[in-house]
This record gives structure tokens, sequence and C-alpha cells, in this order.
């Protein structure tokens, strides 16, 4: 299996277990679709989205932040990040990646 057949099948797999409420079990799929293709946008902002519903913040954080780093300009990515922040308790953070969420919303670029 090709590797991004082998990604976008995991990464469609873990969506499906989200949708019935299955967190941790797509959390181990988003993971795992990282790890075919580290540079997988989808899949780091998913695996944040999984984490940051699931409780785990601070991981959920650290894969927001792969996810800018792969695309500093999705909008998306900095909204989720900054509510990431802010369920940790890091209150400039959040301001910051809201900033630049408005600065993307302008049709600005922030990378």
């Amino acid at each position: 299996m090709s590797e991004s057949i082998e990604r976008d099948a995991l990464y469609d797999e873990a969506s499906g277990l989200v949708a019935v409420g299955e967190l941790e079990e797509a959390v181990k799929l988003y993971r795992r679709s990282v790890e075919v293709d580290p540079q997988f946008f989808d899949g780091w902002h998913a695996l944040g989205m999984a984490l940051m519903k699931s409780g785990s913040i601070k991981e959920a954080i650290g894969a927001g932040l792969m996810a800018t780093t792969i695309n500093p300009n999705d909008l998306l990515a900095w909204t989720a990040l900054s509510q990431m922040y802010v369920k940790n308790g890091q209150i400039a953070e959040a301001e910051d990646a809201k900033g630049k969420a408005r600065i993307l919303s302008l049709g600005g670029r922030v990378g």
C-alpha cells in the first residue's frame, strides 16, 4: 500500500471513530497517520482536535503546533490552537494564535 493511501485510510477510519465518540481509538489511528507521513497537515490537525476533546491538552497543543508549522496560513489550525491554549490557561499564547487567525480571516498571511 502506498504511503498516501495508508495515511488516508488511517485518517478516514479515525474520523469515523470520532463521529461515534470513540476518541481513544481515533487518537491512535491519527497518530499512526502522522507516523506514516509526518508532513500530513490534516492528520496533525485532527489529532490535536481529538486530543483536546479527550482532555489531553498538552499533547493537543503539540499536535496543533505541528499543524500550524506545516501549514502556517490555515485559519482553522490557528483557531484550534488558540482554543487549546485557552483550555491550558496559556492566555498570552491563545491571544497570539487568535491574532494570527484574525489576520488570515482578513485575507492576510502569517507564514
